[in-house]
């Protein structure tokens, strides 16, 4: 589909308009008290609704604006179980939101040497949470590329890297200079925007059908080529017994990884008090649900009014269709009108990208500067000053690698490491938490292991699985060393997580035990007459 002039117009106009208003937010509110404190959590200034839709701002990731999105739209079904597996996860971790307060601290390792301290549990949580957000972060970076060249009309390999760079410039200054509150209100203006332009284009979808979500759903099964099978679990994983061991692994992943990324549960400290967190997860809750109805709605759409050859002829994955739909529906506008239209829908994508990269960028840096920096290298002796200084140039210091490293994977297909950031977020982080703050007797052997085996079983099982090499879908297509069958590693990885928690927190047996309790001894055959000896013997 060819992009008007006069949309791609409005498109640049607003991006600009949008950059310059969330930069101008960062600086004013940026934390001159030298406490990085300040700097982690924003002065605790934000009320529970406005907490709340920061929260779901940075939950809400372009990965599900996008990728979902346009799941929907091609697989139907195994899209909106998505959807509904990321609202639970949000659900889930609203349960243990007062005790991630009360717990105190900015960043994974804080939470957890709350009850075991000490440098290695510091520098394991650290290892952790840059597992999980540097692959996140990468993938929004490239997202952003290649959303932001095709929403100007030029979508070749030269812009898409200009528009990283740009992106990633922004993302650093974003986070350097606003911390958690910059970020915040970077996201609050992120979920204001993408809210109002979803809502617009929700209504105007809806009119096209009389609103009757029946005949949506109709259509949808005709444009997305499927017929009755959009609406049937398998278009997106297979209907073989693999492909539902993949359905429940990614729904599990799903459910249990993303809200207990590091980058998320940091937003519970930014709350002024355990009740005010509560509070703000039941926003962040309804926020994200209502969301979520907004993307089941847009990606059927898009698959009843774009049609699946379009929107994979534009990228293979559907991460486009959102953008193709507000074409569709401008259409029946004067041009005017669907150049407003597809630049409000381009700069709540482009906000989505922004916002999503900067807080992603800020809990890594968080946990280099306060985990690594402050308690292993200072040993817990870093002033507050160094310790903010650390955090604005670990900022520098991730960001720039992530540009380069994006530019150069930019023509790769990195959904693999969208995986791998939900897997390690519900192997590892997930057990270690829930053990953390519910079970007394999780003990440090216990949580090392945990962390250890859940990061590592599933970077073993990822390389090895079919998301990586054996079928055109893979990041390495043309090879094939795959023995995993599966594309996400949650269902086998999850279970290790937890195991090994518990495994390791039980006593280990030792000499002396083994002396007051001895093994008993392997029968052998008893000499005759032995018996038969006389008691005084």
């Amino acid at each position: 589909m060819t992009i008007s002039q006069s949309a791609q117009t409005a498109a640049l106009a607003i991006f600009s308009v949008l950059a310059t208003l969330a930069m101008l937010l960062c600086i004013v509110t940026a934390s001159d008290s030298g406490d990085p404190a300040d700097f982690y959590t924003g002065y605790r200034a934000l009320t529970p609704w406005t907490n709340g839709l920061a929260v779901a701002g940075d939950y809400i990731s372009a990965a599900t604006v996008l990728t979902t999105s346009g799941i929907v739209a091609l697989s139907g079904y195994d899209g909106v179980v998505l959807v509904l597996s990321t609202v639970l996860s949000l659900l889930l971790i609203s349960a243990a939101a007062e005790h991630l307060w009360r717990a105190g601290g900015f960043t994974l390792g804080d939470i957890l040497a709350r009850r075991m301290p000490g440098r290695a549990v510091r520098a394991a949580a650290a290892g952790v949470t840059l597992a999980a957000l540097l692959p996140f972060l990468l993938v929004q970076l490239s997202v952003a590329g290649a959303l932001v060249s095709f929403m100007l009309g030029a979508p070749d390999d030269g812009v898409k890297a200009v528009c990283i760079c740009v992106v990633g410039a922004l993302m650093i200054g974003y986070a350097a200079f606003g911390g958690a509150k910059g970020t915040a209100l970077v996201q609050i203006l992120k979920m204001v925007i993408l809210l109002g332009a979803s809502l617009t284009v929700v209504l105007i979808a809806l009119g096209r059908f009389h609103g009757s979500t029946t005949a949506l759903l109709q259509a949808a099964e005709r444009g997305s080529a499927a017929g009755t099978a959009y609406l049937h679990q398998g278009l997106e994983f297979g209907q073989g017994a693999t492909g539902r061991l993949d359905f429940v692994s990614v729904q599990l992943s799903v459910a249990l990884g993303t809200a207990c990324l590091p980058h998320v549960t940091m937003r519970m400290n930014t709350a002024t008090d355990a009740g005010a967190a509560r509070r703000s997860m039941s926003w962040a809750v309804g926020t994200t649900a209502l969301f979520g109805f907004f993307v089941v709605v847009m990606g059927a759409a898009a698959a009843a009014l774009v049609g699946r050859r379009l929107i994979t002829a534009s990228d293979p994955q559907g991460s486009t269709s959102m953008m193709l739909l507000p074409q569709v529906l401008g259409a029946r506008f004067p041009s005017l009108g669907e150049a407003v239209l597809y630049a409000a829908v381009g700069g709540a994508v482009f906000m989505t990208l922004l916002a999503s990269v900067s807080g992603l960028t800020l809990a890594a840096a968080a946990s280099i500067a306060r985990d690594l920096f402050a308690h292993v290298i200072r040993r817990g002796e870093a002033t507050r000053r160094a310790e903010l200084a650390a955090a604005r140039w670990a900022v520098l210091g991730i960001g720039l690698p992530a540009v380069v490293l994006a530019v150069l994977v930019r023509r790769w297909n990195l959904q693999v490491l969208i995986a791998v950031a939900f897997c390690v977020g519900a192997s590892a982080v997930a057990p270690a938490l829930v053990y953390s703050l519910f079970w007394k007797g999780f003990t440090r052997r216990g949580l090392m292991w945990t962390l250890l085996s859940g990061t590592g079983c599933v970077a073993v099982l990822m390389t090895f699985s079919t998301a990586v090499s054996g079928t055109p879908q893979s990041l390495f297509p043309s090879h094939d060393f795959h023995w995993f069958p599966l594309q996400t590693t949650g269902i086998v990885t999850v279970p290790v997580g937890f195991l090994a928690g518990w495994l390791g927190s039980r006593p280990l047996p030792t000499a002396a035990s083994l002396l007051r309790h001895p093994q008993p001894a392997a029968e052998h055959p008893v000499p005759a007459g032995v018996h038969d000896a006389p008691t005084g013997e």
